[in-house]
């Protein structure tokens, strides 16, 4: 098997990384206006705070925890 035993503990790694990453950047550097053709009336400005700090803890908390995994294993 690929990454032997420890592949979901990996891939939960990638992925709650990411998520904590993503959501941190969104509130640091909310997207600019220039890169943007055309706005719709979807888009928001900036981020939801509480929402994406919700989310950045989750993928935290997803990211430590397989880290814990693969280094206790």
């Amino acid at each position: 098997m690929f990454l032997g035993q420890d592949l979901l503990a990996y891939l939960v790694l990638a992925l709650g990384g990411a998520m904590c990453v993503g959501n941190v950047l969104a509130i640091v550097r909310p997207p600019s206006r220039t890169n943007k053709p055309k706005q719709s009336r979807d888009d928001l400005d900036r981020a939801p705070i509480a929402r994406t700090i919700t989310m950045a803890v989750v993928g935290g908390v997803a990211a430590g925890w397989a880290l814990v995994s693969l280094l206790s294993g």
